[in-house]
């Protein structure tokens, strides 16, 4: 028999009052919106024009299609959205960005240029300001097949978007992508009687595309993800049984790479697509027999030629 007495607690009212609610005092304000003073829309000299106002660290389920299969994937997005502020406007309407993400949302928000050429526009149409930009980030899975066995997983890459809007200048479109890769050291290799080491590298990857570019025909992660990988030691897989990894070990032994080969391999596959108009490139390899990172990077501008 248990004879532990049950504690009386107060009700949920007094619990709340015990730490430290109280009764609502008067209310003196309109609760109505056109009663109330609007400050963001506050017109006045206010010393300086801002390059960007906006929201951050947004996240929200978006859907993406690809030329990889899965042909058709949701995730979740994280979105930054931004608009210039001219000097004489005091702030911008927040919520006009989140509302505006909703409305696109029930409509089924897909991530291609079409779409985020209309919410950009539409963006600078509704903030009343000469432009408007989002990025939006997410993570890109797509199936990859082990080279001897042929058996499938996913692997993914990082992804990112951003599209603006000018008034008077149009649109301009970057994309970027970030993947891993295996390469193995060309000196490791040369000075070895046998072996190589070798290390997981880091290909980063932004473009600057022709506003005109077409995502229904090219997938532009695609392009990007095929200019890393075909260019390393050899790719990373998911699934690798012993004939796999056999291949894969003596494909990266025959293909050695330095980070600085890496990031020039990469950049020349760039520029021989028409509609990347300018383009950064950054390798980071994970050392497998030193404590620190090898880097390399190159950007290139093949409107400045």
């Amino acid at each position: 028999m248990n004879d532990t007495v049950k504690k009386q607690l107060p009700t949920k009212t007094e619990r709340h009052k015990l730490f430290g609610s109280v009764e609502p005092g008067p209310k003196t304000k309109p609760v109505d919106k056109k009663g109330m003073k609007d400050l963001q829309n506050t017109k006045k000299d206010f010393l300086f024009e801002l390059d960007a106002v906006g929201v951050s660290n947004v996240k929200h389920p978006v859907t993406i299609k690809s030329q990889h299969t899965p042909l058709t994937q949701t995730t979740i997005a994280q979105f930054y959205f931004a608009s210039s502020i001219s000097q004489d406007s005091k702030g911008t309407n927040m919520s006009r960005f989140t509302e505006q993400l909703q409305s696109y949302y029930q409509d089924g928000f897909v991530l291609d240029f079409s779409t985020l050429k209309s919410f950009v526009f539409d963006l600078q149409q509704r903030l009343e300001q000469k432009d408007a930009e989002l990025t939006v980030s997410f993570p890109w899975f797509f199936e990859r097949q082990a080279p001897y066995t042929e058996q499938a997983g996913l692997n993914h890459a990082d992804a990112w978007m951003r599209v603006r809007y000018h008034e008077t200048e149009g649109y301009d479109i970057h994309v970027g992508l970030s993947g891993k890769i295996t390469t193995l050291c060309p000196c490791s290799k040369e000075i070895s009687e046998y072996s190589a080491h070798n290390q997981r590298g880091n290909i980063e990857m932004d473009v600057t595309l022709d506003p005109d570019f077409d995502d229904q025909t090219y997938d532009w992660k695609t392009i990007l993800l095929e200019a890393a990988e075909s260019n390393a030691s050899a790719r990373i897989h998911p699934v690798l049984k012993r004939p796999d990894e056999k291949m894969v070990t003596e494909q990266a032994y025959e293909n050695p790479r330095f980070v600085e080969d890496m990031v020039r391999l990469v950049a020349s596959d760039l520029y021989e697509v028409e509609a990347i108009q300018q383009f950064y490139v950054r390798c980071i390899n994970e050392e497998s027999i030193h404590l620190h990172d090898a880097v390399a990077s190159i950007t290139y501008d093949k409107r400045e030629e």
